[in-house]
């Protein structure tokens, strides 16, 4: 990774850009709802059925729909902005519907039914975010503290999200919890849809003339280096899915979860620095750095012995992750057109959780086979085999700077009418047990 240097633009002139704090407010309160959704609708599900395992089988199928979707929805709602309100109200709807069956009662077959249909249509927000953070910041440096900022304020949502959860459900009941979830669904995305038409109304001026023609889409698989930035993305993800469940078996629960709040923790201050600083490499160089920084700060954990020890290393890791995923979305950015910005958040989303969904299920047989010193030391295997995939063929396909002209265009009428926004669902931590 190279030498940092000062000068980096500032969070308060992040926020200070048109509408940036009304949008900001608006995106933390649609993702609450995702953070707050999972624990609930388990739990109803349970109720209503009364079988775990129907209601744990009806909720993994929930999140992989959710995360496989993902793209489809952002494309869709890239084409058709006027979407995102509807899917935000059939999501709603759908809650509420698997809330009231919990409380009468449902067959297995109506639960999993639901709970598919539910995972069809969460409305997209992150890579939406992302892609307005790029239009209305006016260079790289902001660009890149407004992406860090995200960011962190998704991740907080993620880990705000099942405490409160947990201490509705713990007042009241769990169908109760998950039709509060869906109240939060209609305000959060109601409130961004009209800071988005209001923005759009405050940067076009009557004497502007015919609004302008769409941006060209291009599907993001057909990009050069997209595929492998996917990859490296997913081997990421994968990677510290193995180290959150050996940490489980290494140290026994109650020590695993202190342990991820190192990650957490480190994660939110790896961005918020990493937002702040100027970097003189472009972001594919900076890419497989991250990369190989978090495989090296896996090796240690297999030889870690005492908790704050381990707690030390994890939270190098944590920012090691979560900067490498906010330098993706920058090389979103450098790699695609901007039509199709949306849906390629999207599907770095979707690799994301994958990722993590694989490394979750893997991670259980890897322990009980060869132990918890040679699952960490997969981790870092897959960790920097994915950084040595991104320096190989995402900095080929960015191009000899990595980078891009610091110019930004104005942003496109048709995307900011109506608020087109990426659907990440799918937290790490929640495909992992609990804890983007």
């Amino acid at each position: 990774m190279s030498r940092p240097s000062q000068g980096g633009a500032s969070y308060r002139a992040v926020l200070a850009l048109p509408r940036a704090r009304s949008l900001f407010a608006a995106a933390m309160l649609a993702r609450l709802s995702y953070g707050f959704a999972p624990l609930p609708l388990l739990l109803a599900l349970k109720q209503g059925t009364h079988s775990y395992a129907v209601a744990g089988l009806a909720s993994g199928l929930f999140g992989l729909v959710t995360a496989l979707l993902g793209p489809a929805r952002a494309r869709l709602v890239e084409r058709r902005p006027d979407t995102l309100v509807l899917l935000a109200c059939c999501y709603a709807g759908l809650l509420t519907g698997i809330a009231l069956a919990g409380q009468v009662g449902i067959a297995p077959w109506v639960a999993i039914v639901l709970a598919c249909a539910a995972g069809t249509v969460p409305p997209p927000v992150g890579s939406l975010m992302r892609t307005l953070w790029g239009v209305l910041a006016t260079d790289a440096a902001q660009r890149q503290s407004a992406l860090s900022l995200d960011t962190v304020g998704e991740s907080t949502m993620f880990a705000v999200g099942p405490a409160l959860a947990g201490l509705v459900i713990t007042l009241t009941s769990a169908p109760i919890a998950l039709a509060g979830c869906a109240v939060i669904v209609v305000v959060g995305f109601l409130r961004l849809a009209a800071t988005l038409r209001r923005s759009a109304e405050d940067r076009r001026s009557p004497d502007d003339g015919p609004r302008p023609a769409p941006a060209a889409r291009q599907n993001p698989l057909r990009v050069p280096g997209f595929v492998p930035l996917l990859v490296v993305v997913l081997g990421s993800s994968l990677g510290l899915a193995l180290v959150v469940v050996a940490n489980v078996a290494a140290w026994g629960a109650g020590v695993a979860g202190s342990l991820e709040v190192a990650l957490s923790v480190g994660g939110a201050l790896g961005g918020l620095l990493y937002g702040r600083r100027t970097w003189r490499a472009g972001p594919d160089r900076r890419l497989a750095g991250l990369g190989a920084a978090a495989a090296c700060c896996y090796l240690p954990l297999a030889l870690a012995a005492t908790i704050p020890g381990a707690a030390v290393v994890l939270l190098f890791a944590g920012a090691a992750a979560d900067t490498l995923l906010i330098t993706s979305y920058l090389l979103v950015d450098v790699l695609v057109p901007e039509g199709s910005r949306t849906e390629a958040g999207a599907w770095l989303n979707t690799a994301y959780n994958l990722g993590s969904a694989l490394g979750t299920a893997g991670a259980g047989l890897l322990v009980q086979c060869v132990g918890t010193g040679a699952v960490y030391t997969a981790a870092a295997a897959v960790a920097g085999t994915a950084a040595l995939t991104g320096l190989l063929t995402v900095r080929r396909s960015a191009g000899p700077a990595g980078g891009r002209s610091e110019k930004r265009s104005d942003v496109p009428s048709r995307v900011v009418a109506s608020g087109a926004d990426d659907g990440d669902l799918a937290d790490p931590q929640l495909l992992q047990g609990p804890g983007d």
